[in-house]
């Protein structure tokens, strides 16, 4: 069985969703949740926070592959830059616990989850509750987010 990591980065917030991929087909949250550092900490200690609490996570559920969503353009660039900067720190974390992750555009996300590229995020998240079977839509929204990059992931690698 398939135990995906679906991560929505950020330097603040960044978002984790575990999903396990059933011999049957269906789509099983593990876990989710979300990573944050305080705002009051230097940029090098969040990142430093975000490393450290992401290897918790890796050494803890074992996931066997890994997605992150991509950065898309924003027209804050210093937002930009700390977003690239916690991508860069996850990326790192994954590759040193073996895992090579994928990346997805929000745009792919959407589609994957929703089957419509500009589906707005109440959609998005309405149809993660509805493909891993949960009570009620999973919060915070990086939590959310992080399982549909896991949920786009597993299906993307189901059909290669």
């Amino acid at each position: 069985m398939t135990l995906a990591l679906g991560i929505d980065p950020g330097t603040a917030t960044t978002g984790y969703g575990l999903v396990r991929l059933m011999p049957d087909g269906e789509l099983v949250a593990v876990s989710f949740g979300i990573i944050s550092t305080p705002k009051e900490a230097s940029a090098p200690a969040r990142l430093e926070m975000l490393f450290d609490d992401l290897n918790k996570l890796l050494k803890k559920y074992k996931p066997n592959t890994a997605a992150v969503e991509k950065l898309f353009f924003s027209r804050n660039v210093t937002t930009a830059i700390a977003v690239g900067q916690a991508r860069g720190v996850i990326m790192l974390c994954l590759q040193k616990a073996g895992i090579e992750p994928l990346e997805y555009t929000p745009n792919e996300v959407k589609q994957a989850v929703a089957g419509y590229g500009s589906a707005d995020k109440r959609q998005v998240q309405e149809m993660v509750r509805a493909l891993l079977q949960l009570d009620k839509i999973p919060k915070p929204d990086d939590a959310a987010d992080a399982l549909a990059i896991a949920i786009t992931h597993l299906n993307t690698k189901r059909y290669e």
